[in-house]
């Protein structure tokens, strides 16, 4: 779907003193095209673009497709010697690719460049988790931040996890939010109990992708990895299958037909009053409190991920990246640069979108719109950027922990010797790829 977003003449604010350089003037009357995903974050983007281009008279053309066919696009307007997309957004797993194949423009060049950074920018400002998870390669592992690490992308689009429960349920029968996974087990098959034909939490568990974020999303904060430091594989210790056993108990006293749920099925089974408590992405928070879609609208209560060993909760979502082969670098700069400071945030956030600042979270206008705000700006600071491996065999891996977690969840396989599968076969996968040729020349 092409969406085209124009504007008028220079906004007052650019235009009121007219001793002052305008540094939007060079780029005035040029079209960034940008590829954005059908998500609920974008829309409420692309519902200000009109004002970018109002006060910086650069208009934007807008490619919406559904996220899915928006990799499958990427994968082939990448490798173009000229490209069609001056800016892109890409899902979170996409990093490795996108950099290893040297498709995406190095930031540090724009932020150096005193013609196009804004010094009120503020990257301190930003969500370390997300940064790091979303937009920082080539330090730690690869793929986390180091000394040597740098930004390809900043987040937009991201979420986290945190816990959506029944408020009205809970003080029926006197239980309190949970704070620990052990609570959190507990009251998931008390629910049940308590309230014949209501599930205790709803939660993906479809196979494949699904199941595989599933069981991830408890693996951290239960202490897991999927490989310790030297890209041994982990995932079948003490804390995968505790994170496994967590799975199922979830699943197996949820609510009817929760195997064959992605995480639409699950937000709507909360929706819809069939469960007591959904953990998943603050993306779905909005649905829960609109009355026109959500039967529990007003009655939902948000509390951090529950901790385990430790607290981390998930990181995902999206990003804005310039590519590599992109016509016009430095306009999509500063729409890149514009939709993701402190105001261009706040101004998505009031549409409905995901802030990737704190101080978005903090504000008071931000807060009195949506409640749950200042909880989700506290569960950030648990954010985890190393729940999940992003690199380039990343793909075949979590496939394979997502057809094996169904089988666990479907078929009663023995969680241990369902890890056990996955780990061996995650070390053959990995030698392939030549993860241990260092090690096995020492």
């Amino acid at each position: 779907m092409l969406k085209t977003i124009t504007g008028g003449a220079l906004g007052a604010a650019l235009l009121a003193g007219t001793a002052l350089a305008n540094p939007y003037e060079p780029y005035a009357g040029t079209t960034v095209t940008v590829m954005f995903p059908a998500h609920p974050h974008y829309d409420a983007a692309i519902e200000v673009l009109d004002e970018f281009t109002e006060q910086t008279g650069i208009e934007v053309e807008v490619d919406q497709l559904q996220y899915l066919r928006m990799r499958e696009a990427q994968t082939l307007e990448l490798t173009k010697d000229e490209g069609d997309y001056d800016l892109i957004s890409y899902v979170v797993f996409s990093k490795a690719d996108y950099v290893y194949a040297d498709q995406l423009e190095n930031l540090a060049k724009y932020f150096m460049n005193p013609a196009l950074a804004d010094p009120t920018y503020d990257q301190g400002d930003l969500i370390p988790g997300y940064v790091q998870n979303i937009g920082v390669a080539g330090g730690e592992k690869g793929y986390l931040p180091g000394q040597l690490g740098s930004a390809y992308g900043i987040p937009f689009g991201s979420e986290t996890s945190v816990l959506a429960y029944r408020k009205d349920i809970f003080e029926k029968h006197g239980i309190a939010a949970p704070e620990t996974y052990d609570e959190l087990l507990e009251i998931a098959c008390q629910i049940p109990e308590l309230e014949p034909g209501m599930g205790g939490m709803a939660s993906r568990a479809a196979s494949g992708h699904q199941a595989s974020h599933a069981f991830l999303l408890h693996l951290a904060p239960l202490g897991g990895r999927v490989f310790d430091d030297n890209w041994q594989p982990r995932i079948n210790d003490e804390a995968g299958v505790a994170a496994a056993n967590a799975l199922k108990t979830i699943v197996d006293c949820g609510p009817e037909g929760g195997t064959t749920f992605g995480p639409s099925e699950a937000a709507a089974a909360f929706k819809a009053g069939q469960a007591a408590m959904f953990l998943d992405s603050i993306a779905f928070a909005a649905g829960f409190e609109d009355p026109s879609q959500s039967t529990v609208a007003g009655n939902v209560g948000y509390a951090l991920h529950p901790m385990g060993v430790q607290r981390a909760s998930q990181t995902g979502g999206f990003g804005l990246a310039i590519p590599a082969n992109a016509p016009n670098k430095e306009a999509a700069f500063l729409l890149m640069q514009w939709l993701t400071s402190k105001a261009g945030d706040k101004l998505v956030a009031m549409e409905g979108g995901n802030p990737s600042r704190f101080s978005t979270y903090a504000d008071p206008e931000v807060q009195a719109a949506f409640p749950y705000a200042e909880t989700f700006g506290e569960a950030l600071k648990y954010a985890d950027p190393d729940w999940r491996p992003i690199i380039p065999t990343w793909g075949q891996i979590n496939s394979d922990i997502g057809t094996t977690m169904s089988q666990v969840l479907t078929e009663g396989l023995d969680p241990q010797e369902a890890l056990d599968g996955v780990a061996e076969r995650t070390q053959a996968l990995m030698d392939e790829a030549g993860y241990y040729v260092w090690q096995d020349a020492e």
